[in-house]
């Protein structure tokens, strides 16, 4: 047999050769370095057999992070091995352990156990010491195929490896994978020994799981870790992850008394205190103004509808399982409503629509609700009743570039606003050969190249995702990276040829015939619980003025100055802003702290000085840092917080 090399050259082996045979008969030195190889692609061990012809590349310790997968792997089963010795440690027999799946995942790996008794979170930097003593006494790998009977016999004790074993498919490989007196039943692939895995790894807790992600199955006990080429890396991974919980929306939405979510009320179902409820506001007028200056029209849909209205748009019987069963009311089944799409396609069609007539934009911030298991629910970024800015514009063939493009540049507006730069620009379409979809082909591939030349049009980079388009139409979704690092899919533009004609609208044309219009649905937010979750992490609640739901802390320093706190609270009030007044019998520097835990944008500090001179002294709070000005004139000062807060910036 035959490998190729990166430089084209091609090197002969002997029948079943492996990577390392390949870096031997390259050379001793690089045999010597190398930790994994890619074998047409695809990440492969040291020790798997290569196919004849393959195109190889050698990973070294040069280049560990090429690697991950398989040192985040082979750090699963140094772990395994060091739960094994910890509970030998204290008297408990080697079979007393048993082991479920145990794969790398982004980051690092986990492992399901079934133990005598549980691991605690106290017991993980014991695990660690000792990973870190197999580690060092550098085992070697061995990889060995087995038959179903050998394998069976290597793990009587384990009921979870013996239903493992019974449901592999005849003729595909069983293997084993050991490293000293440890054997598990693996896939691969993995590392040639422990000595030359990274010692930047960390246990990071421990959860129970469902045998397979069966309820009906054993809960075991699932160890997460962390694993990086670099301590470096890990430890920027772990200032990350601190500051993610830092940002925690669920967190900060207590603190700053947002919104809550009730048990009483139902799970997923946010309730909005006041100041989530400005927030919230202050983002829908936003996008209002937005659309009023694009010709928008307002309306407003029921949040429960016929189930004939779903049927005829496809929703139900598509999504039947990401909504909730039907209500029998006289005789009829209702539904929450899934979508506003449907509902916004009946009024189009509640009157004779021209061509002079399109394109008819109609906008609604419409309350929806899906069923999402109880273990999805997340906060506001995943919930059974959501709000979305939807729109729906109708319009003529020849005006679907105009519009689909004046939509892409205001969602661009919207996203930039909140210094959202760091978008990725995803195409989805059809997947080839899917159920999914309905509708004709030729307007299938009509829409899907009028949304890639729109995109090309205005330059914005993009990749095509096949089985991502919704089962009417393609679309262009917004993938936005906040200030974690993190991708979030937020706002979606789609094109859609298929909703008017199930529900069989028209438009007459200028030649006096009826004419389908084409529909775009979009939702620069998405969803405004899960955008305004997001947006509390992307700030970690340090919002611009314009969006602070508590604006302007007004501090008096003694309480002979409450009354001109008062005066100026009233005066910004009547302007429009939002100011209060600390009249508490607290010190000064109190009164500035809880203002700075409220995360309140401007604090205005008035004494006698202030008072006489109709001052204010200015502390600020920002992302960047603090600012402070005294002797500021107050008149001045509210023209200039006035302006920011009109012109969002």
């Amino acid at each position: 047999m035959h490998v190729v090399l990166p430089d084209g050259k091609q090197l002969d082996l002997q029948q079943g050769a492996t990577a390392l045979d390949a870096a031997k008969a390259i050379g001793p030195r690089l045999a010597g370095d190398a930790l994994a190889a890619t074998s047409n692609g695809e990440l492969v061990d040291l020790l798997t057999p290569l196919p004849d012809g393959a195109a190889i590349t050698l990973i070294t310790k040069k280049n560990p992070a090429d690697a991950a997968p398989l040192f985040r792997h082979s750090l699963g089963h140094v772990m395994s091995q060091a739960v094994g010795e910890f509970y030998r440690a204290k008297g408990y027999p080697g079979d007393a352990i048993k082991r479920g799946v145990g794969p790398s995942i982004e980051h690092g790996w986990y492992q399901d156990f079934d133990l005598p008794e549980p691991l605690r979170e106290e017991d993980l930097p014991e695990i660690e010491r000792i990973m870190r003593e197999i580690i060092g006494r550098n085992l070697e790998f061995s990889r060995r195929e087995v038959s179903r009977a050998e394998g069976l016999v290597q793990f009587p004790h384990d009921p979870y490896k013996q239903e493992l074993i019974e449901g592999l498919p005849d003729g595909e490989p069983i293997t084993l994978y050991q490293q000293g007196d440890y054997i598990d039943l693996c896939r691969g692939p993995h590392f040639p020994n422990t000595g030359k895995l990274p010692q930047a790894f960390k246990l990071m807790s421990t959860s129970g799981a469902y045998w397979r992600g069966n309820e009906k199955n054993p809960i075991l006990q699932r160890v997460y870790g962390v694993a990086f080429a670099t301590q470096k890396e890990l430890d920027e991974y772990l200032h990350a992850l601190e500051e993610a919980r830092r940002r925690d929306h669920r967190k900060l939405g207590k603190e700053l008394e947002l919104f809550i979510i009730d048990p009483m009320v139902g799970k997923g179902l946010p309730l909005w205190l006041p100041n989530g409820t400005v927030l919230r506001e202050e983002l829908s007028t936003f996008l209002k103004e937005q659309q009023f200056k694009r010709g928008y029209q307002g309306v407003i849909t029921p949040n429960i509808g016929n189930l004939e209205l779903y049927r005829t748009s496809g929703h139900y019987p598509y999504y039947a399982e990401s909504q909730f069963n039907p209500i029998e009311v006289d005789d009829e089944q209702y539904m929450l409503k899934p979508m506003n799409c449907p509902h916004h396609v009946r009024i189009y069609d509640a009157k004779p629509r021209s061509y002079r007539d399109l394109p008819v934009r109609l906008a609604e911030f419409g309350t929806v609700y899906r069923y999402e298991q109880s273990g999805e629910l997340n906060g506001l970024t995943r919930v059974r009743g959501f709000t979305q800015d939807d729109a729906h514009i109708f319009c003529r063939p020849d005006q679907l570039k105009k519009e689909f493009l004046d939509v892409l540049d205001l969602t661009v507006l919207v996203l930039g606003t909140f210094g959202m730069n760091d978008v990725r620009f995803r195409v989805g379409v059809r997947e080839s050969g899917s159920d999914k979809y309905v509708g004709d082909e030729a307007n299938w591939d009509l829409a899907e190249r009028q949304i890639i030349e729109a995109v090309e049009e205005v330059g914005l980079p993009y990749t095509v995702e096949p089985g991502d388009a919704a089962f009417y139409g393609p679309k262009l979704d917004f993938v936005v990276k906040d200030v974690l690092g993190r991708e979030w899919q937020l706002g979606t533009i789609q094109v859609d040829y298929n909703l008017p004609e199930r529900f069989d609208i028209h438009y007459t044309g200028e030649d006096g015939q009826e004419h389908r219009p084409v529909m775009i649905h979009r939702a620069p937010f998405g969803s405004v619980e899960r955008f305004t979750g997001i947006l509390i992490e992307h700030y970690g609640g340090d919002f611009p003025l314009w969006l602070a739901p508590r604006q302007i802390m007004i501090i008096p320093i003694a309480d002979r100055h409450n009354a001109y706190a008062e005066s100026l609270r009233q005066e910004l009030h009547d302007a429009g802003l939002r100011a209060e007044v600390d009249d508490s019998s607290n010190r000064m520097q109190a009164k500035v702290r809880t203002a700075e835990l409220s995360k309140i944008p401007v604090m205005l500090v008035v004494g006698d000085q202030e008072e006489a001179g109709r001052q204010v002294s200015v502390r600020e709070r920002s992302p960047e840092g603090h600012r402070e000005r005294k002797g500021v004139g107050f008149d001045e000062l509210r023209g200039e917080l006035l302006e920011r807060y009109k012109t969002r910036g």
